[in-house]
């Protein structure tokens, strides 16, 4: 390997660090979901807007990234991002109450945008025949910062159940999320320094009027004999954008009428990803498993193969991006989520829950057991029709605290199945739409748009992310858990017929290129 290419990858592979950082505080929250359920009396509606506010507040924050990357650019502004998750980590592990714990989590979602900004960094560093492996890094990240969590919650929890002395000096079992959330520490200190050592983004200084600068950044990722042409393809992208830079006029050169297919291709990608609902599977996978009637140990255990399985298929998409290319992918993968879920919808839809005697008895520390009495030797044939009888029965606070195990041990469904139907779905969403989305957002704007036209398409899937995290615990109480999954389903089919119609292929293209490829399409 050449001296540009490992220049590529080593900036490539620091910024996307970014992805490890969001997958970690992503997924870290879902071992805390009961803890701190019982230990701040949390109903749905206040358990959702915990978990997603993130979410919410990268809305926020991606309302001034494209002024940020713009007027600082792309590697002042990750610092700034690398800051907030320390933050946040170091403050939602030391909440005291409910809203501390809320402040945190929304202070670590203006942190959220590290997403878009990877992608954005990383493609204008990277050659185009590396493009999508470089892009599709940041999935990685992503996957094993998802994967990192599932296993920190579980050793965690492992750890909390000890009876050894140093975990009670350390208060492990005593403040089992604590210990979760702080886990998130040491990495964001980690990436906040790494990130001294990547250079600015040669576009960003192109665009600037900072070409000399621009030509020795990219000195370091070409060939000599290809900056020229590089620089003249930057030149002619910025000739075809606005003069005016300010965030209002890019905004509507998005929406204009040169750039309508590029914004359906845009808009279409940004809805469909977190319409496939994966992030309330990752955000709550301990509680999705629990609805196959597993304890929390097997839940916790079933949501480290979640990550284990998006690992390996994140891996294959990065291998195939630049080979099989991009639509090919993205369509034949959406197809393999709709079916997935709908093997999903099927499982749960054909679940009977009947609760016994002996089964009530094994719940040792439950008050006031013969309030289950009138349930005992029903079958009823949805999760929602169980736990509105288990309400009705326990009250809210003890249904909330109980209704998991009451689920576990009333559950007749065939489970195998509904795995097979997740873990097919995490693999599909992590092969596709997952990574390529990122990759294409990368490669589909102008040069001139660009700091502001990835963070807007951002702010649109984040927040159609933040609904489904939000609305998730609702949506089980009211919809049931396969009817939710039905509900993604259909959508995510909708978005890929879509996409079948506009989407064009841009492997192996540069971005000058890609242009005239979506300017001819009608």
């Amino acid at each position: 390997m050449n001296s540009n290419k490992r220049n590529a990858y080593a900036y490539a592979t620091i910024v996307a660090m970014g992805g490890f950082i969001f997958g970690l505080d992503a997924a870290l929250i879902s071992g805390t979901v009961n803890f701190i359920s019982k230990e701040f009396s949390l109903d749905a509606i206040q358990l959702g807007i915990v978990v997603g506010a993130p979410s919410v507040g990268v809305l926020l924050a991606l309302f001034f990234a494209g002024y940020a990357c713009n007027k600082y650019g792309r590697k002042r502004t990750l610092q700034i991002v690398a800051a907030l998750y320390l933050i946040s980590a170091v403050g939602s592990s030391l909440s005291p109450n409910y809203w501390s714990l809320l402040s945190f989590r929304f202070l670590g979602g203006l942190a959220f945008s590290s997403i878009s900004l990877a992608s954005m960094y990383i493609g204008e560093i990277a050659p185009p025949k590396l493009r999508g492996k470089l892009v599709t890094m940041i999935q990685i990240n992503i996957v094993l910062g998802l994967s990192g969590a599932y296993f920190i919650n579980y050793l965690i929890l492992q750890l909390g159940s000890s009876d050894a002395l140093w975990v009670s000096s350390l208060g492990i079992n005593e403040h089992t999320w604590r210990w979760m959330l702080g886990s998130e520490i040491l990495p964001a200190l980690l990436w906040l320094g790494l990130l001294l050592f990547v250079p600015r983004s040669p576009a960003w200084l192109f665009y600037n009027g900072k070409k000399e600068e621009a030509k020795r950044t990219l000195l370091k990722l070409l060939p000599a004999n290809e900056v020229d042409t590089q620089l003249l393809a930057m030149g002619e992208s910025l000739e075809k954008s606005t003069d005016d830079k300010s965030t209002i006029a890019q905004v509507k050169e998005i929406f204009g009428k040169s750039m309508r297919v590029t914004m359906i291709i845009a808009m279409t990608l940004a809805i469909a990803q977190q319409a496939t609902g994966i992030n309330a599977i990752l955000f709550y996978a301990p509680t999705v498993f629990e609805q196959l009637g597993m304890g929390t140990d097997a839940a916790f255990m079933q949501a480290i193969w979640i990550g284990v399985t998006a690992l390996i298929f994140t891996i294959l998409g990065l291998l195939l991006v630049d080979k099989i290319g991009r639509k090919p992918l993205i369509i034949g993968g959406m197809l393999w989520i709709v079916i997935s879920l709908g093997i999903s919808f099927y499982g749960f839809q054909t679940a009977k829950y009947t609760l016994t005697q002996d089964a009530i008895s094994e719940i040792v520390d439950l008050p006031n057991k013969e309030r289950l009495n009138t349930l005992i030797g029903v079958t009823y044939d949805s999760d929602i029709a169980f736990k509105s009888v288990v309400i009705e029965s326990l009250g809210k606070e003890d249904a909330r605290n109980y209704s998991s195990m009451l689920i576990q041990k009333s559950a007749d469904m065939n489970a195998i199945l509904i795995l097979i139907g997740i873990l097919s779905f995490i693999a599909a969403f992590h092969f596709s739409i997952g990574p390529i989305m990122w990759v294409l957002f990368s490669e589909i704007f102008p040069i001139g748009i660009r700091g502001t036209a990835i963070p807007f398409f951002t702010l649109i899937t984040s927040t159609v992310s933040s609904f489904v995290q939000v609305l998730f615990p609702t949506q089980l109480e009211t919809m049931g858990i396969s009817n939710t999954l039905l509900f993604y389903a259909v959508t995510v089919f909708i978005g890929m017929l879509i996409l079948y119609k506009f989407l064009v292929e841009t492997k192996n293209m540069s971005i000058e290129d890609i242009q005239l490829a979506l300017h001819a399409k009608k």
